[in-house]
């Protein structure tokens, strides 16, 4: 299953984008946003967030 951001949490800092090694997340409206169709369910992400605004479904 792909990450899931839940943005009530996402307070936009952006460290998820950069550990993604399939590029998979980027940023709109100052959130987290994670694209599905190249997201490889690895959970780096997840352990990236500090704030635990993502999640592994």
């Amino acid at each position: 299953m792909p990450a899931k951001i839940d943005n009530e949490k996402c307070t936009g800092c952006e460290s998820c984008v950069p550990e993604c090694p399939s590029d998979a997340i980027s940023m709109a409206e100052g959130k987290a946003v994670v694209n599905v169709e190249t997201c490889i369910d690895c959970g780096v992400c997840v352990d990236a967030c500090s704030v635990e605004a993502i999640t592994m479904e």
